[in-house]
């Protein structure tokens, strides 16, 4: 049992210890020797777990994923949030997840560097999430009629993971204030009159963290998001 218990948290250690130098080096440069030394074991206790980087940084992806999706389900399982609420909740709480657990932000980076290999696609599971969601609110009434689902999550997803490329060397882009003021701008364009009354874009996820900003977003910004409707397009903009 000691033994088992010993092999547990070395596998932490190295994982934790991976995502440090996969973000510090990128995963080409990044070396097993350092990865060894940062989790405090030899580099054949490396070995004994994981045979190549290439299977470390895999791991590092797969507890990223559990990280993420466990997030993700933690912020839609607030009763009683229509589907944009529920979109506007589960960005707040990834970027907090991205922001403080270097596990997932690395696993995060790893998925988009063309030279790890890897299985998880992790804008095409996001974008599939928002369409779902946009698609949601569709059905329960709170989407304008001339919101495209599919055109919608392209948008947001464009947006929102260019904040996280841009969080890399400045992580403000990927703050609280950063994403309240996104959803600012984006929710008039999207919620009916109805719906955008109790739209909070400062998030309403009772689990996170303290989800109204100094000077407050909620009602107080009430006249903002409707005076913001005007003039706002839902087609994605073109990346080139």
């Amino acid at each position: 049992m000691l033994k088992q218990e010993r092999a547990v948290r070395t596998l932490r250690s190295l994982i934790h210890s991976a995502a440090e130098t996969f973000l510090r080096h990128g995963y080409v440069q990044a070396k097993l020797a350092e990865i060894s030394t940062g989790a405090g074991v030899s580099t054949g206790a490396l070995h004994f777990h994981f045979e190549t980087k290439a299977a470390l940084a895999s791991t590092v992806q797969d507890a990223a994923a559990a990280i993420l999706r466990t997030a993700a389900r933690s912020a839609a399982s607030q009763p009683g949030t229509n589907a944009l609420q529920t979109l506007t909740n589960t960005s707040h709480v990834l970027a907090d997840t991205l922001r403080d657990d270097v596990v997932a932000r690395a696993g995060f980076q790893l998925s988009r560097d063309a030279r790890c290999e890897t299985e998880w696609d992790v804008c095409q599971e996001w974008r599939e999430y928002v369409q779902r969601l946009l698609t949601q609110a569709a059905d329960e009434g709170v989407l304008v009629e001339d919101a495209v689902p599919d055109d919608v999550a392209a948008s947001i997803v464009a947006t929102t993971t260019g904040l996280e490329l841009l969080a890399r060397d400045d992580a403000g882009w990927l703050s609280h204030t950063t994403l309240t003021d996104f959803w600012t701008l984006v929710l008039p364009a999207l919620a009916t009159p109805a719906a955008l009354a109790v739209l909070e874009p400062a998030g309403t996820h009772s689990g996170g963290r303290d989800r109204t900003p100094p000077g407050g977003h909620g009602p107080v910004r009430r006249a903002q998001l409707t005076a913001r409707r005007p003039g706002l397009s839902t087609r994605p903009v073109p990346i080139h």
